[in-house]
């Protein structure tokens, strides 16, 4: 486990300078909106493109990875909502749950995807992107459901196709896998450009997760907030595993979809718990709380998920 450790603290390093970053007089406040613009928008959607228009999906259990990803998202979206009875005779507000749903559900792709990269290389890249690609519309779909049900914000349809079909991640992923299994060739100088623009996006966006933390909401953290930790780092990574098991998938890929189940929550959804009614201070509370803890829970989930995966 420590060899797996030492190889992903470069990746933690880069989020506790951006967490010491964003409270430095080095850099003005104002720029940190238009970073997170930047990635947002140009760096992380050419790193999706890049990495699935270039993947090699022939020696990859393509199908199978994309069922288990999904079926990964579904149980675990019923086992929260199962939960909430429970929570609810406990004294848990609506907005509160909102919140613990969502930091249970989502995941932080910029650190799964360099943790596989580093792990694994461009095959790593290339398994986590894909199980990106084929989520993130069910996990968007089914958290502001969500959201819409608990908190009674505007249901207009309309906005909400706009709001997916808009998303610059999606449109990466989907440009990507496009132009892969319809082999579109892409003039070399332009691929070279995407490539270029590509590299910097997991540093800044490792940077960009840690100026989005927020010590102070997770020094006062809610039950609801460590309940979230249990589930998200621990009870998904272990679900994903063994449905990928009963699917039967082994070795790398396995150890990858444990991966993409057992980082912490992504900060996007913050946004989304204060538009829509949720509780964000207790989302950002989580969110933090679940990053730091990760830097021991993500080696663990690794070597276990090695372990059973015949690794």
């Amino acid at each position: 486990m420590l060899i797996i450790f030492e190889s992903i603290l470069p990746i933690f390093l880069l989020v506790l300078l951006g967490v010491a970053l964003r409270r430095s007089p080095l850099l003005n406040e104002s720029l940190w909106p238009g970073l997170e613009q930047l990635g947002y928008y140009v760096l992380f959607p050419s790193l999706l493109f890049l990495t699935l228009a270039q993947a090699d999906f022939s020696g990859m259990e393509t199908g199978t990875i994309s069922l288990v990803s999904i079926l990964a998202v579904l149980v675990m979206s019923a086992l929260v909502f199962a939960l909430w009875p429970v929570l609810a005779r406990a004294g848990v507000r609506p907005a509160a749950y909102t919140s613990l749903f969502q930091t249970a559900t989502r995941w932080n792709a910029f650190i799964a995807l360099a943790v596989a990269e580093k792990l694994a290389g461009s095959q790593g890249l290339a398994i986590v992107a894909l199980v990106m690609a084929v989520i993130i519309i069910p996990i968007n779909l089914i958290n502001v459901g969500m959201l819409v049900w608990f908190s009674g914000a505007s249901r207009d349809l309309r906005v909400f196709v706009v709001k997916i079909v808009t998303n610059p991640l999606i449109i990466g992923c989907a440009l990507g896998l496009l132009v892969n299994l319809a082999q579109i060739p892409i003039y070399e100088p332009l691929m070279v450009t995407v490539d270029l623009v590509a590299r910097a996006s997991l540093g800044l966006g490792l940077i960009m997760v840690g100026a989005g933390l927020r010590i102070s909401d997770a020094l006062r953290p809610h039950s609801v907030a460590l309940v979230s930790v249990l589930l998200k780092l621990l009870a998904f990574p272990a679900l994903m595993t063994g449905i990928g098991l009963a699917f039967g998938i082994h070795g790398q890929p396995l150890v990858l979809l444990a991966l993409s189940a057992g980082v912490p929550t992504a900060m996007n959804g913050y946004v989304l718990a204060k538009q829509m009614g949720g509780d964000a201070a207790l989302y950002a509370a989580a969110a933090t709380i679940q990053t730091a803890i990760s830097f021991v829970t993500i080696p663990v989930v690794l070597t276990a998920a090695t372990y059973v995966a015949g690794g």
